[in-house]
């Protein structure tokens, strides 16, 4: 086993409430833009809510013929559409199909769920589509994107709530790393714009009615969103050789358990899992240039993470930029950290910050440069992305400047 090997990310894909590819997510993630709006797709009568990031304009018909359609929830469409992107019309007739897999973060096919419940309870259908439970299950994305590009080797979904697709990340990460696989389109999906889903999330108060403002003084909630991205994670000689346009290095990946509070996040979960992060890189605090924060635009989160970054980086915090992405594109629940991977990668390649857009007003439990408002050029070389999860659950992606 060569446990020196580096990773390469060699694709990138993604569905946002920003746009339908990874160029419109980068170009509104650098224009300031807010995908979140007034929800279109479902009846929100029973919502307390009214707002949320949802992707419009998709169109299941122009992605997936007639038959397939009734195999994959809007999850797994979701999914496959940024992995082709991601593929850029690539297969995989140069490696051993054995030496390829798919790791993608769990994510149950919402829509499914949501109108066969209402079929079964709510209009005593006497019984559902036969395709039910394949289009429900937590693993369906990962399957079909295995299936789309004939990646035989590892293929599997992690389950942590908001850290899932950053925790798939992580491992496609060490695994490719470990030698145990040479290339990997890892991420995740998520779909959970549904009535159902959304009167949970009312339940637990912690919605904002009208935007994300992380770090705000007067941030009040969180706004769901949806989408996708898959990354392609690629041995670093392999991607050289075949002359492959790299957009960034991932180079170190933390993961911890609070073992405390099931929904309130802990500051020393968090931090060791940044140090975790740091430490599997041979990365100092210090060099670390950025962070795309978890900045879900709650006040307790906020708070916490802000007092996590300040014990791992101390004052160099002070001159140290973190900014949410979540303010444009929403907390897009187990597809939130692979976007902001993508987002994270790309500001790397591109020298540009990005904005936390909704700030108004600074808060003293938040003393960060969360770039407010307006992206900010700047030549960075080693960021930082971070997912906390329900459940306490952490995990920590560390990225370096193709070079």
């Amino acid at each position: 086993m060569t446990s020196a090997r580096r990773v390469a990310i060699t694709g990138i894909g993604a569905i946002t409430a920003l746009g339908h590819t990874a160029a419109a997510l980068w170009n509104g993630v650098q224009s300031g833009a807010c995908g979140i709006r007034p929800i279109a797709n479902i009846p929100t009568e029973r919502l307390a809510v009214s707002h949320a990031a949802e992707v419009i304009g998709f169109d299941p018909a122009t992605h997936f013929d007639s038959r397939r359609l009734t195999t994959i929830d809007r999850t797994s469409q979701l999914a496959l559409v940024a992995a082709r992107e991601a593929m850029a019309g690539r297969s995989l007739a140069e490696l051993e199909p054995a030496r390829a897999g798919v790791i993608l973060g769990a994510a149950i096919g919402q829509e499914t769920f949501d109108s066969s419940y209402k079929s079964l309870y709510g209009e005593n259908a006497k019984r559902l589509h036969p395709m039910t439970v394949p289009r429900i299950m937590p693993n369906a994305p990962a399957s079909h994107v295995s299936m789309e590009f004939g990646a035989r080797g590892p293929c599997f979904a992690t389950a942590s709530a908001c850290a899932s697709s950053t925790h798939a990340i992580g491992l496609a990460f060490q695994m490719i790393r470990s030698g145990m696989m040479d290339l990997a389109l890892t991420g995740g999906s998520d779909a959970s714009i549904v009535v159902g889903f959304m009167k949970a999330w009312d339940a637990l108060r912690v919605l904002s009615p009208d935007a994300c403002r992380p770090f705000s003084a007067d941030r009040n909630g969180l706004v769901i969103g949806e989408g996708a991205a898959i990354l392609v994670l690629e041995e670093w000689h392999h991607a050289k050789m075949r002359g492959a346009d790299i957009h960034a290095e991932l180079i170190g990946f933390g993961m911890t358990a609070d073992a405390g509070e099931l929904t309130a996040p802990d500051a020393n979960g968090a931090a060791r899992a940044m140090q975790a992060a740091l430490s599997d890189a041979a990365v100092t605090a210090d060099e670390v240039d950025y962070v795309n924060a978890h900045g879900t635009g709650t006040r307790l989160n906020d708070k916490t993470e802000v007092a996590a970054l300040r014990h791992v980086f101390g004052p160099h915090l002070d001159a140290m930029p973190v900014s949410s992405s979540k303010s444009m594109h929403g907390h897009c629940l187990n597809a939130g950290g692979a976007i902001e991977a993508a987002i994270t990668a790309l500001a790397l390649r591109q020298g540009i910050l990005p904005p936390t857009i909704g700030f108004r007003a600074p808060d003293p439990d938040c003393a960060i440069d969360c770039v407010p408002n307006e992206a900010r050029h700047a030549p960075i070389q080693i960021a930082m992305s971070n997912s906390f999860a329900f459940g306490g659950l952490n995990a920590v992606l560390l990225l370096r400047r193709a070079a």
